[in-house]
């Protein structure tokens, strides 16, 4: 899913910069990319720890994966007020890369994310005792 997001975005011009008065996006690059560089991380940690079974590893992946948490919070809040401003059904032309997200994709995303942070920790957790 957050490829399929991340895909959108730069498809809708995500990258392209600002026209007249119309920034192309409400989402910096780095923050884009910093969310989806800490996911890929945290996840590549997170089986190194499945693979080799440190703790110390397993710590790591839960500290790196709640920092992408993080960043994808803060775009879903800047998603989020915008849809509710704006309306996702407004009759006039969708401007910005992101306005081309589907709610459900989103939604199913985050709930994802949540779902494997929570499941990371309870399993380091576990695993330290």
């Amino acid at each position: 899913m957050g490829a399929y997001l991340l895909f959108t975005w730069l498809a809708n011009g995500g990258l392209r910069h600002a026209h007249g008065d119309q920034a192309s996006s409400r989402f910096a690059p780095p923050l884009i990319f910093g969310h989806a560089g800490l996911a890929a991380t945290g996840l590549a940690a997170w089986v190194a720890y499945l693979a080799l079974g440190r703790t110390a590893i397993g710590w790591s992946s839960l500290g790196v994966l709640t920092g992408a948490a993080s960043l994808g919070a803060t775009m879903f809040g800047l998603w989020l007020r915008t849809q509710r401003l704006h309306g996702r059904h407004l009759a006039g032309p969708r401007h910005r890369a992101e306005d081309h997200f589907p709610p459900p994709v989103v939604v199913g995303h985050g709930m994802f994310a949540v779902s494997t942070v929570a499941l990371v920790l309870a399993t380091v957790l576990l695993s330290a005792r």
